[in-house]
């Protein structure tokens, strides 16, 4: 079974980071598509940071370019998300994802595709 849970957020000022981690089993990141997406409160589901099985290049939505970096350890199957300069914009819960039958880009994947599995969502509160 494939399963996936996000954790290390947390309350950091304005300005700090954050380093989220995804611990995943049941699948090889090689050949699914992964990604991170956040909800603030009252707000939609977006998709933070994705890479698709088909596209090595991985998207950034335009909020974050520049302040966070996604990247994974295929030896102890967890994916990262390294949040440098956070704003009290970036508040939400954050939830890792992963699709094993979607090829469509990296872009899609971050843009209602259909990740067909999440984990569990962490907290990430950021004070002004």
């Amino acid at each position: 079974d494939v399963q996936l849970q996000a954790s290390g957020g947390g309350l950091v000022q304005a300005g700090g980071s954050l380093r989220l981690s995804c611990a995943a089993s049941g699948f090889t990141f090689d050949d699914y598509a992964i990604g991170w997406f956040r909800q603030a409160p009252g707000k939609e589901r977006e998709g933070v940071s994705c890479i698709s099985i088909t596209d090595s290049n991985i998207y950034y939505a335009d909020s974050v370019k520049g302040r966070f970096t996604m990247s994974s350890d295929n030896a102890k199957k967890t994916l990262y998300l390294q949040m440098n300069n956070l704003k009290p914009e970036d508040t939400a819960v954050y939830y890792c994802a992963a699709d094993g039958d979607s090829y469509g880009s990296s872009w899609n994947m971050c843009h209602g595709a259909g990740m067909d599995y999440w984990g569990k969502g962490t907290l990430v509160t950021v004070s002004s």
